[in-house]
């Protein structure tokens, strides 16, 4: 399923509608909480304020290096702006059933979506998603931050840099890495790939 899909049902098409705005609310109720204006966020993130103004109101999106600028100003993690569930009570996660998102659903060049395997929760330790990588798509970035990744290409060919290494993967290949190391990566081949990704949540 591509990020952006006109035609997708309308279930599909209320959750991605819900998560700018969940986001848009977390993010100002953050910001609000240390006493920052908007003008002072955005100039500290290295953001234009109109754009965060926007994303806090749910009408746009952060690219992913953006959003991990925006955590580490207001103190907070990636987790908790998309934080679906209280407590441990979510245990099974059926096919069909799970989220598909975009952090940056307006950037339609990049081709990316990832399907949750598990919701953000203050109630996991680890973040789990299938990335989907439409052919020519690349991750933001590079990213950075504390603890660990872990992924396994299901589908397709990608290139992933970690630091000054590149290295090419298919199906079947399996990776771990600092996430302190710079890291991004793009699909090399025809079709689409998909990277079962396993990660400690960005905190600061």
């Amino acid at each position: 399923m591509n990020k952006i899909d006109l035609q997708a049902n309308a279930e599909d098409n209320d959750e991605r509608a819900f998560v700018p705005a969940r986001l848009g609310t977390r993010l100002r109720l953050a910001r609000q909480t240390l006493g920052m204006t908007l003008k002072a966020l955005a100039k500290a993130a290295d953001c234009s304020e109109s754009l965060l103004s926007k994303i806090e109101n749910g009408k746009a999106s952060p690219s992913l290096p953006m959003l991990h600028r925006l955590v580490e100003v207001l103190g907070t993690n990636i987790g908790w702006m998309f934080e679906e569930t209280d407590g441990d009570e979510g245990i099974i996660f059926r096919a069909g059933t799970r989220p598909l998102i975009a952090l940056d659903p307006l950037r339609r060049g990049e081709g990316i979506s990832l399907e949750r395997i598990i919701p953000y929760s203050a109630g996991h330790l680890l973040q789990c998603n299938i990335h989907h990588i439409e052919a020519g798509g690349e991750s933001a970035g590079p990213i950075q931050h504390s603890g660990e990744e872990v992924g396994y290409v299901l589908t397709g060919s990608i290139e992933l840099m970690v630091a000054e290494r590149t290295f090419k993967l298919s199906a079947g290949d399996a990776f771990v890495f600092k996430s302190e190391l710079p890291h991004w990566y793009r699909n090399v081949g025809g079709d689409r790939a998909s990277i079962f990704w396993v990660n400690t949540p960005a905190t600061f």
